[in-house]
């Protein structure tokens, strides 16, 4: 449909500078003869207004013009607050009727954005600063649309909106006119009853073994009396407890940290009755534990070439605090050296294998042999330290397989082999085991040195019977090199050889030395990451992605309990040896459970205190100063959809009951024809005669 327009322009023949000069020679002549009253003065005047007219040129200039569409968004809240009663209910109602009726009005074009839904909030960036941007959203929609054909906006949200007062004050402040009226749709009731319990400060790590301070607060969002609440805070395995807090003041746990890695707390408020949700009476706080200095105790039973190794590993460590003592005189050798001249000070034995050992994480007994130095009561102190939850790591040489060994002594209670007596004197290369292969001790270490050779020789291996635990590495003649086992709360491994130094300095190309003992020192010491069963999930996004590791075969699927007490199955799929994973989508905030029959995890979904459930309460407050700057309204879909129809340019946009559109009438020019108001040839006509009528009149 096109319409037609017909306008008088001029489009001047001389540049207008010049123009004007020549009007103002013309009028100071024509002034001139009025002041005389000459002769044919009238004649030459319309001569004179003929020729200014010729020279600006008038011209009809009709357009066709076709009118252009005006355009009205609807701006749909999918945030997560939205799906709290039957608000999605009122808002697939409202849309379907907005869309129905504004697609009705002829010259209207409807554009629907959606904004704020997709994943779970997991990170401060994605929920606790942001929360729903739904005016950003209206704006970038605006922003697409020509000033002149915007109708105006219509979100349809329960208001909870957290970028609205930065959106208002532009729209205040800004010197041009509003773009179009933003009109406010909102889900949800008035008046309703919410309880809040938020994370106000808790730390992000704490020290295994001490306690940290957990700030909450519970509020009563609806302005409800005082008083106090029960507050359930859980542990992972550990029993629920319960506390009574006051509503509307500050309270602080104190959480223990029991173990290194993460740790998840997950607290709850008695929810109140007729309460809009209990999602936000729920929050999650995840600590990280960190052991403090880590204290090791290397016992060296005679210098040798190997010795070093153990040294530079350990020390290399920034988070191990070493003790080293190497005996370097037994005491059955006598060269009538002077006590005083064997050593500055005494060694402190007693200290530390009494008194100070369960300060140690580990002990690490580097080729010793029993020689009396230390007495058979601390090597049972050693055993008993480990049964308690210590660990010992024992490296042994040739002396392991004589009277002189350590399974000879209190020791041999947690030592996972005896040896046989014989000592293998042959090159091998270790390897790993079967079991190695899924233990994450061993399991990835490369199957090449440096040098992209396979891993260099040993040639001294201590025979061994009687295993118990984990054969991680075989030696010579597949016999155990690297055993590994559990002794109640303590770990203990022995390493058949003295020749892992030879790796150290590259014989051969050597071998994944320092990787290695690392990974062993770690275990030994518990470190998470280095269980070989375990059960982990990873959240990113609305995507838990679950990881389980075991020394045996996977068997059955991984239990995830939700924390609304919803129970499924996920089936995992093979990742490499020992390893599977598998993939759930999440939709509720809080603490997961996860088990397979034989590990447990846990994972924490949403953040400690998200802005989308600071408040779920519908409410007019947040976007009526935006509507309001805009000249749009706010409605409750409660009281029914109001009725929307098209307003001319300058009248208002909302009523008690209605909302307006704006009419903006812009069009696009399709063609145009200009035809002169002054042909050329009349021009000339009159333009002689006039001059001939004036020369008559001067001729009388």
């Amino acid at each position: 449909m096109s319409d037609s327009v017909t306008n008088i322009v001029f489009s001047p023949l001389l540049p207008m500078p010049l123009l004007i000069g020549l009007l103002t020679v013309a009028g100071a002549a024509v002034a001139f003869s009025l002041w005389r009253r000459a002769r044919g003065m009238w004649p030459r005047i319309v001569v004179l207004v003929l020729l200014a007219l010729t020279l600006f040129n008038p011209e009809a200039v009709r357009e066709s013009r076709r009118p252009l569409h005006d355009v009205a968004i609807v701006v749909v809240d999918e945030s997560r607050s939205q799906g709290i009663g039957n608000r999605q209910e009122q808002t697939g109602a409202a849309l379907e009727a907005v869309e129905a009726r504004l697609r009705e009005i002829p010259g209207l074009e409807v554009r629907v954005v959606r904004s704020g839904g997709g994943a779970v909030a997991t990170s401060a960036n994605d929920d606790r600063e942001q929360g729903t941007r739904l005016a950003t959203a209206a704006q970038q929609a605006m922003a697409e649309v020509p000033r002149d054909r915007l109708a105006g906006v219509v979100a349809i949200t329960d208001g909870q909106v957290h970028d609205a007062d930065e959106a208002a004050e532009e729209a205040a402040d800004s010197g041009e006119s509003p773009r179009g009226p933003v009109h406010v749709l909102l889900t949800g009731e008035r008046d309703e009853l919410d309880r809040r319990l938020s994370v106000v400060r808790a730390p992000s790590f704490g020290i295994v073994g001490k306690a940290v301070p957990v700030t909450i607060r519970v509020d009563d969002l609806h302005g409800g009396a005082g008083g106090n609440v029960t507050v359930t805070m859980r542990r992972e395995d550990a029993e629920p407890t319960e506390m009574s807090v006051a509503i509307g003041e500050e309270h602080t746990l104190e959480v223990p940290v029991t173990h290194a890695g993460a740790l998840h707390i997950e607290m709850s408020a008695a929810p109140i009755p007729g309460e809009l949700t209990e999602q936000n009476n729920r929050t999650v706080v995840t600590l990280s534990g960190v052991r403090d200095r880590l204290r090791v105790l290397l016992v060296s039973g005679q210098p040798h070439q190997g010795e070093r190794t153990w040294r530079r590993m350990l020390k290399a460590d920034p988070s191990v605090d070493l003790v080293h003592f190497t005996i370097l005189r037994p005491p059955e050798k006598d060269d009538l050296t002077p006590l005083n001249e064997l050593a500055l000070i005494t060694f402190p034995i007693r200290e530390l294998f009494q008194v100070k050992l369960p300060e140690f994480d580990l002990i690490i007994f580097d080729r010793y042999r029993f020689r009396g130095v230390l007495p058979s009561l601390y090597l049972q102190n050693i055993a008993d330290y480990v049964h308690k939850g210590g660990a010992v790591l024992v490296s042994v040489g040739a002396d392991f397989a004589t009277p002189f060994s350590l399974a000879r002594t209190p020791l041999s209670q947690v030592l996972p082999a005896e040896p046989t007596g014989r000592v293998l004197e042959l090159p091998f290369r270790p390897s790993i085991s079967r079991t190695g292969q899924r233990h994450p001790v061993t399991a990835g270490l490369p199957r090449v040195n440096e040098e992209g050779r396979p891993w260099g020789h040993w040639f001294r291996q201590v025979e061994a019977g009687n295993i118990s635990g984990d054969t991680l590495l075989d030696g010579a003649g597949q016999q155990p090199l690297l055993v590994l086992n559990r002794l109640g709360e303590g770990r203990v491994a022995l390493m058949l050889s003295d020749h892992i130094w030879l790796w150290s300095r590259h014989y051969e190309g050597g071998g994944p030395h320092a990787e290695l003992l690392r990974r062993l020192s770690h275990w030994l010491m518990k470190e998470p990451d280095l269980e070989e069963e375990t059960l982990t999930a990873n959240v990113v996004g609305d995507r838990m992605t679950i990881t389980r590791r075991s020394l045996e075969e996977f068997e059955s699927p991984v239990t995830v309990t939700a924390p609304s007490g919803e129970t499924v199955e996920v089936q995992t799929e093979p990742a490499g040896p020992g390893m599977e994973h598998g993939v759930l989508e999440v939709e509720e905030q809080g603490l997961y459970r996860l088990s397979d029959g034989r590990a447990r995890g846990f994972a924490a979904v949403g953040a400690a205190d998200p802005v989308e459930y600071s408040d779920l309460r519908a409410t007019p407050d947040k976007l009526s100063p935006l509507a309001a700057a805009t000249g749009g309204g706010v409605m409750w879909l409660a009281d029914g959809l109001p009725e929307l129809r098209r307003v001319a340019p300058g009248r208002d946009t909302a009523g008690r009951d209605w909302l307006g559109l704006r009419m903006n009438q812009d069009y696009v020019v399709t063609g145009v024809d200009s035809t002169p108001l002054l042909p050329a040839l009349l021009v000339l006509l009159l333009g002689l005669g006039g001059l001939m009528l004036a020369w008559r009149r001067e001729s009388r």
